[in-house]
């Protein structure tokens, strides 16, 4: 199992390299303590799921995971009292959701972890992912975010065994 560290110290080691990394405004939480809009990463190791991007700004990345392009009906549902809360939707969407294809470039590339997703506990976090940095290298509301270039660079190597692995 390949393990990409998020370290404390920003960085995300992958084994070989290391990189600058954001994670959460919220700091880092025990996952069984993490709550939704609380803007902490979860602690834990989390598979890869899947990797999303914009066809209209990247071409499908190089990786071992599954990928789909998004779309710009692509949600994310983030309200603890709907039945696909934690699941990707298509908006319009009643309930509370992420908005997956964003103005910024953030969600250029989105890689989905295993966090709270068999099955998704209401209230226990949602949209929890690996995306691009912010140019200012802003924190995240609770996901590790990463130079778009670095980003790219680490999923070539990435398969559903790969884990982010967020240390405390």
């Amino acid at each position: 199992m390949k393990r990409l560290i998020a370290r404390n110290d920003s960085t995300l080691a992958d084994g070989i390299f290391s990189y600058s990394c954001t994670s959460g405004k919220g700091g880092r939480r025990p996952a069984q303590e993490k709550t939704e809009g609380d803007g902490a990463s979860p602690i834990g190791s989390w598979a890869l799921k899947r990797v999303y991007y914009r066809p209209d700004r990247i071409a499908p990345p190089e990786t071992k995971l599954p990928v789909s392009a998004l779309t710009p009906d692509d949600g994310w549902c983030d309200d603890p009292t709907d039945a696909n809360y934690n699941r990707p939707v298509k908006r319009p969407y009643a309930a509370s959701h992420e908005h997956m294809w964003r103005d910024d470039h953030a969600y250029d590339v989105v890689v989905e972890i295993a966090h709270n997703d068999d099955p998704p506990i209401p209230g226990l976090g949602s949209a929890i992912f690996i995306h691009v940095a912010h140019e200012d290298r802003r924190p995240t509301e609770g996901c590790i975010a990463l130079a778009l270039n670095d980003l790219l660079e680490i999923l070539k190597t990435a398969d559903t065994h790969t884990h982010l692995v967020i240390e405390g």
